[in-house]
């Protein structure tokens, strides 16, 4: 009798494809946004449709101590939303899983 339930599972498994070129394709806009006072929001915008973005959230509040969602942007598609200028954080984050090259990311803001 097996236990299935102690096997490790990758939740980024579906981002490997087995060869070094990636799925993401263009490049991947970094924006901060300026709420109320000294509230700011990072979007991260332009990952491929590919990707579960509900994961790539749920990893990123995990890692930054940080709120996040994913929201559907008229104009750019499903937008990630986190609370805090995590714009350093992000670019060291996409580019250490895999998910996208440091020449693809573009950070914009202040």
């Amino acid at each position: 009798m097996s236990i299935q339930n102690l096997n490790t599972f990758d939740p980024f498994a579906d981002a490997i494809k087995g060869s070094d070129e990636g799925v993401q394709d263009g490049l991947v806009h970094i924006r901060i946004q300026q709420r109320n006072g000294r509230k700011t929001l990072t979007t991260v915008q332009g990952l491929s449709s590919e990707y579960d973005l509900k994961k790539i959230v749920r990893a990123c509040k995990k890692e930054f101590a940080c709120n996040g969602t994913v929201i559907e942007h008229p104009e750019y598609g499903e937008v990630l939303q986190l609370q805090g200028d995590q714009r350093e954080n992000i670019c060291q984050w996409l580019t250490k899983a895999g998910l996208a090259k440091p020449d693809q990311l573009k950070v914009h803001g202040f």
